[in-house]
C-alpha cells in the first residue's frame, strides 16, 4: 500500500498547487533577476562572514588545542561555563555590564527630544547649523574621543583642574574614579551619537502631513499640543522598534572605548564581559573559556530580544516580526 496521498499520486489539487506556486515563485524571479544579482554578494559576504564563523562555537563545548584543530579537540561539555558561573570574576563583570547597559537605556529619549527640538525650529540656517554641530561628534573615532576626554578632565592640565584651580580646590580625578565611570561613559556617549541617532526619527517626522498641523491650528492647539498628539505618536512605532533592538544588546556593552578609558584605578566598575572576554581569550590565550563566555553573553541578548518583541507585540501592535 503506498504511503503517498491519492491526489499527489493521482496530480491531484495539492500537487498542483505547489507546482503553481514554484512556477509563481520561479516568474518573479525571472522578471527581477537583476535585482537578485545585485543581492547576491551581499548574500555571499552574509553567509561567509557571519554563519560560517558560527562553527567555531562549538570551542565553547571543547578543550580546544590550535594544533588539533576545532574537530580534533576533545569534548569538554559544559565545564567552562560551569567555571565562568562559579568564578570571581562573574558577578562582577555582570554587574558592570547591566549597570552601563540599564545607564545608557535610560538615557534613551535624548535623541527623541532632540529631533522633536529640531522639528519645531523654524529659522533654517539656525536649523542646519545646529543639526552640523550635534551630528560631527558621531564621526569621532573612539580612540580620539578617549583621547579628547583624558585631555578635557585631567586634573592636573585638563580644562577641569584649570577650572578647579581658579576657585583654589584640588580637582578630582574622574578618569581614575570608580564610582564616576559609568556617567562618563554614558554622557561622553551621549555627546558623541545622540544628534546622529536623531536622524531617524527626524526622518519619521519628515512624513507627517502637514495638513495634521493646519488642522490642529485651526482648532486652537498650541506648539506643545501639535507635539503630544501629533510628532510623538509618530514617532511610537519607530521608538519602540530601536528600543527592541536596544534590549537586544544589552550585555552588549562596546569593546574599544570601555577598553581605553580603563586603567588600574576604575578597574573595579570598567571590567565588563568584553573586556573579560578579551583578556582571557586573547591575552591569555584560553580560547575555550572566553567562547563560553561569549555564547553566554549571546544567548541572553537574544533571549532578551525575544522577550521584549512578544511584550512589546503584546501591550501594543509594534514588534520586529
Amino acid at each position: 500500500m503506498s504511503l503517498v496521498p491519492k491526489e499527489r499520486r493521482e496530480g491531484g489539487p495539492a500537487l498542483k498547487s505547489e507546482s503553481s506556486g514554484f512556477r509563481r515563485t520561479w516568474g518573479r524571479i525571472e522578471r527581477n533577476w537583476g535585482l537578485y544579482v545585485l543581492l547576491l554578494p551581499a548574500a555571499i559576504l552574509l553567509l561567509l562572514f557571519s554563519y560560517k564563523p558560527m562553527y567555531g562555537v562549538l570551542i565553547a563545548f571543547k578543550d580546544y588545542s590550535p594544533a588539533l584543530g576545532i574537530m580534533g579537540s576533545p569534548w569538554a561539555g559544559m565545564k567552562y561555563f560551569e567555571k565562568f558561573f562559579h568564578s570571581y570574576q562573574f558577578n562582577i563583570t555582570i554587574k558592570n555590564t547591566l549597570i552601563i547597559s540599564l545607564y545608557s537605556i535610560v538615557t534613551f529619549p535624548i535623541p527623541i527630544v532632540l529631533a522633536l527640538m529640531v522639528n519645531q525650529m523654524r529659522a533654517s540656517r539656525f536649523k542646519r547649523f545646529f543639526q552640523t554641530v550635534t551630528y560631527m561628534p558621531h564621526f569621532i573615532s573612539t580612540v580620539v574621543m578617549v583621547g579628547l576626554m583624558l585631555i578635557l578632565l585631567s586634573p592636573g592640565s585638563g580644562l577641569i583642574g584649570s577650572i578647579y584651580r581658579l576657585f583654589g580646590a584640588e580637582a578630582p580625578n574622574i578618569m581614575g574614579s570608580a564610582g564616576m565611570f559609568s556617567s562618563v561613559y554614558v554622557w561622553s556617549d551621549v555627546w558623541q551619537h545622540a544628534g546622529w541617532d536623531s536622524i531617524i526619527y527626524i526622518a519619521a517626522l519628515s512624513a507627517v502631513d502637514p495638513s495634521l498641523y493646519e488642522a490642529a491650528t485651526v482648532d486652537g492647539a498650541s506648539r506643545w499640543q501639535k507635539i503630544r498628539y501629533i510628532d510623538i505618536p509618530m514617532l511610537i512605532p519607530t521608538a519602540v522598534t530601536l528600543f527592541i533592538l536596544r534590549m537586544g544588546g544589552l550585555l552588549g556593552v562596546g569593546f574599544e572605548k570601555v577598553y581605553l578609558m580603563q586603567n588600574n584605578l576604575n578597574i573595579s566598575s570598567s571590567e565588563v564581559i568584553s573586556t573579560y572576554v578579551y583578556k582571557i581569550g586573547l591575552l591569555s590565550s584560553q580560547y575555550s573559556f572566553s567562547s563560553a563566555i561569549n555564547l553566554f553573553n549571546t544567548l541572553i541578548n537574544f533571549v532578551l530580544l525575544i522577550l521584549v518583541n512578544q511584550i512589546s507585540k503584546k501591550l501594543s501592535s509594534n514588534s520586529l516580526w
